[in-house]
């Protein structure tokens, strides 16, 4: 992708019941309410969607958290807690505080503050991960479901009449390559994620005419919006060397054999680093005063009380967040295991205004699509990410907490720590830029008028009946968040959704 120096990305995703619940970032922050007003879709509204994710959720609190108890569940199958900080976290904080993000405990939960910092709930209960295969393999006692693993779907069939054309089944293959098809009686949903639910329609036949010629797929429907419209969150790691010791948490991991003793500790008590993930404090904030010389955002065109992102002063143009250790993705691999010590800060961009598209490289069920992200094609982009990596720099290197326990950037042969104008960071960013793992928007919904929605406000596939989608690639427009709360919501929103279809047609517990 040339905007990040011509790069692959790895996008790795979950091959295991829970999907990628089950190697996320355990991290529940839903957005901003405003984000899913943008939407304008009925029944889709930020009060409305919210409800929805906190219905997915039981809450536990801890004393010290100054939770909005109405903002969570608390009778859903998914166990959240917030996370106890490192030293290093607290000290962030602080520096957060200094440098005009104030602290709101819970923040991240009530969806209502664009500027500032707090703690955040993770999909962890007493040491353990919580996951969407909580849902049917806990205190589900209904016996209405079976789980078929090792197997690929491949495409949905058919059946035509008069005037409609109905999903009927899918068609399926085994690890061995076995083709199984299972009949629906009443509907199918399609949940395999914005790289993989588009590819279902495409070689279901539904998509642009154009690319399924190309694969000879029987054309279906045409539908352009298949496949285009993909999004992400884009993010910066940032890395900082102290040498003050206690204040991180690498010596648990990459010091001596204290693995082994860590690992330990979980084992038998499901407690100590390993039972929660190494992320630590958040913040979000606007952008306005920072960028508001600056010639691109001055001169970009922008709706009546909107900027150039498309984004409210309500909602935030940014988020920072840090690890309490040295790590990251893969190709962070340079550890600090000689009794040193690494934490980062990391700038990740709301709104990008850069589009990708999945399309497929091959008819086979068996090839991966290709995915372009896209990444920093719109200069907007770059102009905000960059800024952002400034300002995290400004907190790390200027902020009360940390100040003064920065020995320097890490690894040692860096020196983003003395970066002082945008400018200097724009070749940083384009060279570490990376995915935050929020890929959605493929198979987006929208109203009639709109020729590249895929789907309609009730889910359902445009052009068919019998089919609907449930996954974070029905998203018109990215959140301000990370994607976990917002694919919960809208399976829970999909359920009912399909009760009221079947409840209308006399069916109240449909067969699916």
């Amino acid at each position: 992708m040339a905007g990040v120096d011509n790069r692959k990305v790895k996008l790795s995703r979950g091959r295991f019941l829970g999907g990628s619940s089950g190697c996320n970032g355990t991290l529940c922050i839903r957005g901003n309410k405003q984000d899913y007003d943008d939407w304008g879709l009925d029944g889709w509204s930020g009060e409305e969607f919210f409800k929805y994710m906190r219905k997915s959720e039981t809450f536990h609190p801890k004393a010290w958290f100054q939770a909005d108890r109405e903002s969570h569940g608390h009778s859903g199958p998914l166990h959240t807690e917030p996370h106890d900080l490192a030293p290093i976290s607290h000290l962030l904080m602080d520096s957060y505080v200094s440098q005009g993000m104030p602290l709101h405990h819970d923040m991240f939960s009530t969806g209502d503050v664009a500027q500032g910092c707090g703690h955040v709930p993770r999909t962890v209960y007493q040491g353990l991960r919580t996951t969407g295969a909580d849902f049917v393999t806990k205190k589900n006692h209904r016996g209405n479901i079976t789980i078929k693993t090792d197997t690929t779907v491949d495409k949905i069939i058919f059946n035509k009449r008069a005037n409609e054309t109905r999903a009927s089944g899918v068609v399926t293959q085994t690890s061995n390559g076995d083709p199984t098809i299972y009949y629906a009686r009443k509907e199918i949903i399609i949940s395999a994620g914005a790289y993989c639910s588009p590819a279902i329609l495409l070689r279901s036949g539904i998509g642009p005419k154009a690319e399924l010629a190309q694969h000879n797929i029987p054309f279906l429907v045409n539908l352009p919006g298949v496949g285009k419209n993909l999004m992400d969150h884009l993010i910066v790691f940032m890395f900082y060397e102290t040498e003050k010791q206690g204040l991180t948490n690498d010596h648990h991991v990459y010091h001596g054999d204290n693995f082994d003793r860590t690992y330990a500790q979980w084992k038998e008590n499901k407690t100590g680093f390993l039972s929660t993930f190494p992320f630590g404090s958040f913040a979000f904030a606007r952008l306005d005063d920072r960028l508001k010389d600056e010639p691109l955002w001055k001169n970009a065109p922008r709706n009546p009380g909107r900027d150039p992102m498309g984004l409210t002063p309500q909602q935030p143009n940014i988020e920072f967040f840090t690890t309490e250790c040295y790590g990251g993705p893969k190709q962070y691999d340079q550890f600090p295991i000689n009794n040193q010590h690494a934490f980062s800060m990391i700038a990740e961009l709301f709104a990008p205004k850069s589009r990708g598209t999945v399309v497929l490289e091959s008819a086979d069920a068996s090839v991966n699509p290709i995915v372009d992200c896209n990444y920093l094609a719109d200069p907007l982009d770059l102009l905000v990410l960059s800024e952002a990596c400034r300002f995290g720099n400004e907190v790390v290197m200027k902020g009360a907490g940390t100040k003064d326990i920065v020995k320097g950037s890490w690894p040692p042969n860096l020196n983003h720590h003395t970066y002082k104008t945008r400018e200097e960071w724009v070749p940083y960013v384009k060279q570490h830029a990376t995915t935050c793992y929020h890929a959605a928007g493929t198979c987006a919904m929208g109203k009639k008028d709109n020729p590249m929605a895929v789907l309609d406000e009730k889910l359902q596939v445009r052009g068919v009946s019998g089919l609907r989608v449930a996954d974070c690639s029905v998203m018109p427009t990215l959140h301000g968040g990370h994607t976990q709360m917002p694919a919960y919501g809208i399976g829970e929103k999909c359920a009912d959704l399909i009760k009221e279809t079947w409840r209308m047609a006399g069916n109240v517990y449909p067969r699916i």
